[in-house]
């Protein structure tokens, strides 16, 4: 065995350069990042992929000796990085895949092989970005649209109001092997950046009328079967959503509906899949005012809204057979001399009576009327998300999105698609329990809060949205917990998430191949 000291002068010989070290623009190239595999035996040596065996037979061995004498083992998620190997490729990173053919994690409810693809393509991408290197050619490491995904997830920021940006890098596919695969990752990895952009971006830049128009200027190059409708404040009053509305008169910005058809099926009278998504652009509590530590984040109420429209670009772009319509009630919900007080009765398009007693439960007196709105489509399935409740954060926090649905038909598919995606969904309780929470209600047919105050929060608001919803599959996401990222994804950085959009996309392409006649 070599001591430290041989390894390292090994190294330097090999590689010509230290790791981290040595690469200038000026050279030119592209970086890589390939993958490895975990040994069966401990302290054993990295297993390269097929693309890594390519590369390092290309380099007359060199990478694997590198990799023999730089260090110990590669452990997953983590890189070694070399310079000087090849021409071509100034930069290399190599990064730790974990154990090969890990499969289905039945304890953590998702594929870990494309979980760990994602995350170490992730880490080996932005190492390369550091370097100021503008391109990167990427190892498809046995799954070719989890590396796109990891890639493209990995590499995305939100810098646009900054002077200094970091190195716009683009991934590509190393080698020709998987290249269909590699655009549907790069395709639904897109679909959660557009969510990811529109959340992050600061509610003066994406009000409503905004968000709808950067959604329709999205969709503009799908003309010949996609129709965007941007409904003005007196089309929704003639609709009679008055509790949309009630949220909606606080602020000086205009409400507006989003509505988006996208007609993929073979039949456009086909039953589609409706998505509804809240839409409070900024949402400041209203009269029961939020404090002011961390309000900026509400910025992102709108995340149901980015989400389930930006599942439906993704659809588009996928060119997905079957017909989905989105609906998304965009306003702002903020403090004024005309804004809902609490004790108000409102009443929506239903014709049932609402008491607000708490004006930052706004979003479900938006969802009520959008639910309501949705029942004229004869729809296959009715989807909502929202970030709806502190009290989903609370009981899941950022490791899945809650699932309330009266379906099971309709949770499965939830669930596998999750599985695929990685960004996972937890099944949730509708009980009747929580339904007399909240229909127990002094002046109206119904309260927008618990009578129990916070206990069950989370359960109480989708028993809320229940009251509103007469569809027999129909589903409920709770995606607060999800909205924002620490450090808890790996191959996303921190900020806005753009949470559940892949899963969304995911459940779409799976009910467009089911054939099973929900109606």
């Amino acid at each position: 065995m070599l001591v430290p000291w041989v390894r390292r002068v090994a190294a330097r010989r090999l590689a010509g350069h230290l790791p981290g070290r040595g690469y200038s623009r000026e050279a030119g190239g592209k970086g890589l990042v390939l993958g490895a595999y975990s040994s069966e035996q401990d302290g054993g040596a990295a297993q390269l992929t097929s693309a890594g065996d390519a590369f390092d037979r290309l380099v007359s061995g060199k990478l694997r000796e590198l990799l023999s004498v730089c260090g110990p083992p590669l452990k997953k998620g983590k890189t070694y990085l070399f310079h000087g190997l090849h021409q071509d490729f100034p930069s290399v990173a190599v990064v730790g895949l974990g154990k090969k053919n890990a499969g289905i994690n039945d304890q953590e409810n998702w594929n870990e092989d494309k979980e760990n693809i994602r995350a170490a393509v992730a880490v080996g991408c932005r190492q390369i970005q550091d370097l100021e290197i503008p391109c990167v050619e990427v190892d498809p490491c046995g799954d070719a649209q989890a590396a796109a995904e990891g890639a493209v997830l990995g590499l995305h920021e939100y810098n646009e109001l900054k002077q200094k940006k970091k190195t716009a890098v683009t991934p590509q596919l190393h080698g020709s092997a998987g290249s269909e695969a590699w655009q549907k990752g790069v395709i639904y990895a897109e679909g959660q950046n557009l969510a990811r952009y529109l959340m992050e971006a600061p509610a003066n830049y994406i009000t409503p009328i905004k968000f709808a128009e950067y959604i329709e200027q999205k969709l503009r190059g799908f003309s010949s079967n996609v129709k965007v409708h941007i409904r003005p404040e007196s089309w929704i009053a003639t609709q009679q959503m008055g509790a949309f509305l009630s949220v909606a008169k606080g602020s000086a910005e205009p409400p507006i509906f989003l509505e988006i058809h996208y007609l993929g099926g073979a039949n456009a009278n086909d039953s589609p899949l409706v998505f509804v998504g809240k839409g409070v652009t900024f949402d400041s509590g209203g009269i029961s005012l939020k404090p002011s530590s961390g309000m900026d984040a509400m910025r992102a109420d709108m995340g149901g809204a980015a989400t389930v429209c930006s599942a439906i670009v993704t659809a588009a772009t996928l060119n997905l057979p079957l017909n989905i319509i989105g609906l998304a009630p965009l306003c702002e919900n903020m403090p004024s001399g005309k804004a809902n007080k609490p004790g108000d009765v409102v009443r929506a398009k239903n014709g049932k009576t609402i008491q607000v007693d708490n004006t930052d439960a706004e979003g479900r007196l938006l969802l009520a009327d959008a639910l309501c709105y949705a029942h004229n489509f004869n729809a296959r399935a009715i989807v909502n998300a929202a970030t709806l409740t502190g009290a989903m954060d609370v009981a899941l926090g950022s490791a899945a999105t809650g699932v309330f649905t009266n379906s099971s038909w309709l949770w499965n598919h939830l669930y596998e698609a999750s599985i695929l995606t990685g960004d996972r969904v937890w099944r949730m309780p509708l009980f009747e329990h929580y339904t007399k929470q909240v229909t127990d209600c002094p002046l109206a047919d119904l309260s927008n809060i618990g009578k129990y105050s916070r206990a069950g929060g989370a359960c109480t608001a989708a028993a809320f949205l229940k009251e509103f919803v007469t569809a027999s599959h129909w589903a409920h996401l709770d995606i607060a917990g999800v909205m924002s990222n620490k450090d808890e994804v790996p191959y996303l950085r921190k900020g806005m998430a753009g949470r559940p959009t892949r899963t969304l996309v995911e459940f779409a392409a799976r009910l467009s191949q089911d054939s099973h006649n929900t109606k």
